[in-house]
């Protein structure tokens, strides 16, 4: 038995699986139908206890953890399970997948990862959309359950600390691919694998640097500065905002990824606030804008994305700044772009892994603007 027990005393009873121990966090839903092992290693889901949506997981069992020629993980998003539990409804027992060398279960248990399987995902997953992201803790035994049975619970909430910190590479890391005449300072909030893979396999040498790197002071050349994906609150990222501002100031080509679409807002004097449940699946339409005439207007083009994210940016920019993409569903702000065209970021994951490759293209995209612009700190 184990029982989740959310902040205002809800429970949902089921069976435990992975792991048999406490665990507590924020709880929320992803709505994916596949990419649990992606997800599971994605560092924004740090601090978070994550609902799946889809009735069936586990059923192709997990990869194996190989490095690449980098020396990081060729299968996952980072070399750890970040999440601090999983609800599913039904766990599959058996696995089959010709990639796969064990079970979710198994994996989880590795790990000291906690699950509840047998629960009505479902009515969990409504009562999150109507009250918001709750905090939650899984209890896998059930003499200690009953301690707390019917009571509000106190817990501690993950965002309220620096994440970042925690996920953070702690000292530079210099990725070089066959052929590069391209390097990036690529600020690690909690960066996934694929962002890497996606920049090695177009040439271009990636600096990784922890979140509150000097950039001023640095003694690395490159030619851009991207910041990556992560988890919690943007704004206790105050570090890596003053780099994002000197960056911009010194007119050096920027572009963020979720997370850091989140810090370029709070960099150029915009601002960013919690969305009531967030935005974490592989469905997410995003519409594209762009001017004509003189005028900033919606276009025809429609991307689906892959997006992990609880907060987002208020679409009250400064002078010179617009929204770049927005989100078909609720309207709020999937992406930013100065007038320059050298400054940019999209709230969604272009990367993938989970997820459809519709806005893969972007890479490239910021590739375009860094042709001819060496910058020598």
């Amino acid at each position: 038995m184990a029982t989740l027990i959310l902040s205002d005393g809800t429970e949902f009873t089921g069976e435990a699986f992975g792991a048999k121990v406490d665990s507590d966090g924020e709880v929320v839903f992803n709505t994916g139908m596949a990419g649990y092992p992606e997800s599971l290693t994605d560092p924004s889901y740090r601090g978070q206890i994550l609902t799946f949506t889809y009735p069936l997981i586990g059923n192709y069992g997990v990869p194996s953890n190989e490095k690449n020629e980098w020396g990081f993980s060729k299968n996952f998003e980072s070399e750890d399970i970040h999440v601090r539990g999983i609800i599913v409804s039904q766990v599959s027992e058996d696995f089959s997948h010709h990639t796969a060398v064990s079970s979710l279960q198994n994996w989880m248990e590795h790990h000291g990862i906690p699950g509840i399987t047998g629960i009505d995902t479902r009515a969990l997953t409504k009562k999150l959309r109507e009250h918001g992201v709750m905090l939650g803790r899984i209890i896998s035994d059930d003499s200690e359950r009953k301690e707390d049975s019917g009571k509000r619970i106190e817990i501690a909430d993950p965002n309220e600390t620096n994440l970042v910190a925690e996920v953070s590479c702690k000292e530079p890391i210099t990725y070089t691919p066959e052929t590069s005449e391209t390097s990036i300072i690529c600020y690690d909030c909690g960066i996934k694998n694929n962002i890497i893979r996606s920049f090695l396999k177009r040439g271009v040498t990636v600096h990784r640097v922890p979140w509150d790197y000097d950039l001023a002071s640095s003694d690395l050349k490159y030619d851009a500065v991207f910041i990556s994906n992560g988890p919690g609150d943007p704004k206790t990222c105050e570090a890596t905002i003053a780099n994002i501002k000197w960056s911009i100031d010194q007119n050096i080509p920027t572009f963020g990824i979720c997370l850091g679409n989140q810090l370029l807002a709070l960099a150029i004097g915009g601002d960013t606030y919690k969305l009531k449940y967030g935005h974490r699946g592989c469905n997410q339409p995003c519409e594209e804008w762009k001017e004509e005439n003189g005028k900033w207007i919606k276009t025809q083009k429609c991307i689906i994305t892959s997006q992990n994210h609880g907060f987002a940016v208020s679409d009250n920019l400064p002078d010179g700044w617009k929204p770049w993409f927005t989100n078909a569903n609720d309207q709020t702000v999937e992406g930013i772009r100065h007038e320059s065209g050298k400054f940019f970021s999209v709230q969604f994951h272009p990367e993938s892994t989970p997820g459809p490759e519709d806005a893969d293209y972007l890479f490239d995209e910021f590739l375009k603007v860094l042709q001819g612009k060496t910058v020598t700190v």
